[in-house]
């Protein structure tokens, strides 16, 4: 096997995958369109890789014959980057952040707090003491500026807000295992059904990503999401492609929730880990009331933690941030790899789960995390590239259907380039039904 960190990438997630170590697929393409210090270009290409070969195998186990897999190491670059691409009727939806999403000066270094989302913008504003301000960045940067990190972390989460203390590389903790697998009960072999049906409950990112890479694998993809809380409009445009959206409250119509679950196959959720029970989505329920399914957990800290995160906010956390500087403040990697790459290893491990659940039966639960993401990132052989982030065209890979134009998935099997099923459905237009 060579020594590449792609090579090297590539069999560290199959390992924790499979149990069992891996050559990579032919990958093409002249990269360096991801400038980093930490080899960004070569996790996303093996996450996606990991995706694809799972994707094989299952076909294979079908079929008798094992689809050839091959990637385009810039197609992928555009990919983890979507977001900056997609258009709807021609038009962007809007930025990545908010005004109070950003690093922060404090006392004794530096936060980094996420409010993209109202109620988590709202939920800083009072941690800080400005809950009757109109969130002006000055007011808040001058409020901050007088407190320590960790007294921020600590008063913002107590809040229900989102923030972290910047930290080094050495103060990283986090030591969750890139995917973890575990079987429950003994629930038979599932006969493969025509069309997967997967039930979507993420969002944002990550799981978006990896569950709109399973409908262009093939998959119905259902997505719920609750009615009182909306989605942004740039992750709708990026993060429904090829699925079907429904909207369900799963506390007030939980029997409705666990009925979609009686017909799915896959169960993908980003629930925190305390939250799961109240739903009847923790691991033993769902074993016990639908046995044979396949769920996979995602988090943005592990299993053990309850705390809210995005990619930013674990980036700053982890070391990454820090890493990244070229000068006294923070820094960020060129695209949001920890979401984009725990993505395609979420499509990776739903599909591993089905392949394991087909032949020995059981009830599969997958766990990954946006932090574990960061270890494994972190760990692998680093090696400067510089350049322009974004400076990629990424027409080669950009398709249009219906008014949403947006980059492709990536990757090809036995020589047939993936492509979106349908095009962007009306947020919450589809009945919660299969």
């Amino acid at each position: 096997m060579d020594g590449s960190a792609f090579a090297r990438a590539y069999d560290t997630v199959m390992t924790q995958l499979t149990g069992v170590s891996a050559d990579p697929p032919p990958l093409v393409g002249t990269g360096g369109w991801l400038p980093s210090r930490l080899p960004v270009e070569d996790a996303a290409a093996a996450s996606v890789a990991a995706a694809l070969t799972a994707a094989a195998r299952l076909a294979g186990r079908s079929t008798g014959h094992l689809p050839a897999v091959a990637l385009d190491r810039d197609h992928v670059a555009a990919a983890f980057r979507s977001e900056a691409y997609v258009r709807r009727a021609g038009v962007a939806n809007g930025g990545g952040f908010a005004p109070l999403s950003r690093f922060w000066q404090v006392a004794d270094g530096w936060v980094r707090t996420h409010a993209n989302y109202e109620w988590h913008r709202r939920a800083l504003l009072a941690a800080v003491g400005l809950a009757d301000a109109p969130g002006d960045p000055a007011a808040v940067a001058a409020r901050l500026a007088t407190m320590a990190a960790a007294d921020v972390e600590d008063r913002v989460t107590a809040a229900g807000g989102v923030a972290v203390a910047v930290r080094d590389e050495t103060q990283w903790q986090s030591r969750h295992p890139l995917v973890s697998h575990a079987v429950l009960g003994a629930a038979p072999p599932r006969q493969a059904r025509t069309g997967l049906r997967v039930l979507d409950l993420t969002r944002v990112i990550a799981g978006p990503v990896g569950t709109r890479f399973l409908a262009a694998l093939g998959a119905d993809v259902l997505r719920l999401d609750p009615p009182l809380l909306p989605e942004l409009p740039l992750h709708l445009a990026d993060g429904l492609v090829g699925k079907r959206s429904a909207l369900l409250d799963a506390r007030a119509e939980n029997a409705r929730l666990h009925a979609l679950l009686d017909g799915a196959e896959v169960l993908v959720h980003g629930y925190r880990p305390g939250a799961l029970a109240a739903f009847g989505l923790d691991a033993e329920s769902l074993a016990d009331r639908h046995p044979g399914l396949v769920v996979v957990q995602l988090s943005a800290w592990g299993e053990q933690v309850e705390r809210r995160g995005f990619d930013s906010i674990v980036q700053a956390a982890s070391g990454i941030a820090l890493i990244e500087s070229r000068d006294e403040r923070p820094g960020a990697l060129p695209c949001q790899l920890l979401d984009h790459g725990t993505g395609y290893l979420v499509a990776a491990a739903a599909l591993d789960g089905l392949l394991r659940q087909r032949t020995s039966g059981g009830t599969h639960l997958r766990t990954l995390s946006l932090a574990a993401t960061a270890s494994w990132l972190m760990a692998l052989p680093r090696a400067e590239t510089t350049g322009a982030p974004g400076a990629l065209d990424p027409t080669p890979w950009m398709t249009t259907i219906g008014t949403l134009t947006a980059v492709r998935p990536p990757g090809s099997l036995d020589g047939r380039p993936l492509s979106w099923p349908s095009g962007l459905p009306e947020y919450g237009g589809d009945e919660p039904r299969w």
